[in-house]
């Protein structure tokens, strides 16, 4: 009885690695360096983890269902650019002073689109995930930058700044946005239909085909909600920043890709919680913190980000050879 306990308590801890090494990382920091054990701070380390950790989910139900999404970035950066050219008030092409919930929507529309065009190439003709994103990376990066012509917007419609600029209590209410959205994707992975074919999809095409299972709606599914959901933190960048800037959101899908890693999602597929995801994104936020309190150059933060997610992939390794024996 006591063996399998054990068993159950280190699968448990290797489940949940990330948090372990996220409260290290804290209290080390909050001992070790002055100035970071204040609440703004920590306040500050989950606002900046917004926008990668919500691109994040995306790309984990991609990678759970064993494909990837490389274009979160350009969709969150074009999305950025569309909301900043449709609601500002002032740049060299001026904003059109839409409605900012309205686009809110074009914009969750557009995000949904270019997941469509991404599952339909990989899905239907079969094209390598890695290739087509890849490709809508470039396309949709170059898109944005067209748009801007090198030239950014400023100050957007009040009612897209206030999002951006409300607290609920202590707490921003784009953390409490991103908890949210969290949660819901955390019932929607454990909870529903959906959410478990996501894993047998990633875990075995084959056997999924063979359960009756549809795997082209699931991985259309995990496609459009990745695209759906990187439009919508381009939304909420756009809003944080009060506008947007040529190249916005540059180096966001390395951040998001290393959260993915670093949280636990196997790039074996199958396998990952969006709990582990969240973590692995606030614990990048903590180390960026950390670095620019330090006075430390920004570029040793890909150090530690390639260092991490080398670090992670060797867990995921290990885990995934010795957990048939925690069975």
């Amino acid at each position: 009885m006591k063996r399998f306990e054990g068993k159950a308590v280190l699968r448990w801890g290797l489940d949940n690695i990330v948090w372990f090494i996220l409260f290290l990382v804290i209290i080390g920091f909050s001992i070790g360096v002055r100035g970071f054990a204040q609440w703004g701070i920590y306040r500050n380390i989950l606002y900046h983890a917004v926008f990668v950790g919500i691109m994040a989910i995306g790309e984990s139900l991609c990678i759970i269902s064993r494909e990837m999404d490389l274009s979160i970035e350009s969709v969150l950066g074009l999305a950025t650019v569309v909301t900043a050219y449709l609601t500002g008030f002032s740049s060299d092409a001026s904003g059109l002073l839409l409605n900012g919930y309205l686009t809110l929507g074009i914009v969750l529309l557009m995000g949904v689109l270019i997941g469509l065009f991404n599952a339909f190439l990989i899905v239907k003709i079969k094209i390598s995930s890695f290739i087509i994103t890849l490709a809508s990376y470039l396309i949709f990066r170059a898109v944005g930058l067209i748009i801007t012509k090198g030239h950014g917007v400023t100050r957007l419609r009040p009612e897209v700044v206030a999002v951006a600029r409300t607290n609920i209590g202590p707490i921003p209410l784009l953390v409490i946005i991103m908890i949210a959205v969290y949660a819901l994707f955390h019932i929607v992975l454990t909870k529903t239909q959906f959410g478990r074919h996501v894993y047998l999809v990633g875990d075995s095409r084959e056997a999924s085909y063979n359960a009756g299972i549809k795997v082209s709606r699931i991985l259309f599914g995990a496609f459009i909600l990745s695209g759906l959901l990187s439009a919508f933190a381009g939304w909420l960048l756009a809003a944080r920043v009060n506008g947007c800037s040529p190249g916005i959101g540059m180096g966001m899908l390395f951040e998001a890709m290393a959260a993915v890693v670093i949280g636990g999602v196997s790039l074996q597929g199958g396998i990952g919680k969006l709990t582990g995801v969240f973590a692995g994104a606030i614990l990048l936020s903590a180390i960026s913190t950390a670095i620019s309190i330090l006075g430390m150059p920004p570029f040793y933060m890909n150090v530690i980000r390639g260092g991490f997610i080398i670090i992670a992939v060797l867990i995921d390794a290990l885990v995934i050879r010795i957990r048939p024996l925690l069975l």
